[in-house]
């Protein structure tokens, strides 16, 4: 993350942003893991199903508002590779 007092906002936006999709992919499998294994009544599954679509909706609307791609979100760990899954991954 570069340090510019030009772009500290939009680089502070970056960071938590990417944190919120890291716990938002996290829960998003969790959640899958369980609709799997049937451990949710149909008003759970719809509740879980209506936050996460809720979420991405928020996150796409606050990238947008920061001119961020949702590759940007996702932080290179050199030889550990990226912080985020990438699609299909």
């Amino acid at each position: 993350m570069d340090l510019d007092p030009d772009t500290v906002e939009r680089d502070l936006v970056k960071l938590v942003l990417t944190v919120v999709e890291l716990l938002r992919q996290l829960m998003e499998r969790q959640a899958v893991r369980r609709f799997d294994v049937g451990d949710l009544s149909e008003d759970q599954e719809e509740r879980i199903g209506l936050t996460l679509m809720l979420l991405e909706e928020r996150m796409t609307e606050l990238r947008e508002r920061y001119g961020l791609r949702p590759e940007d979100l996702n932080l290179d760990l050199g030889p550990l590779g990226p912080l985020l899954p990438r699609d299909g991954g």
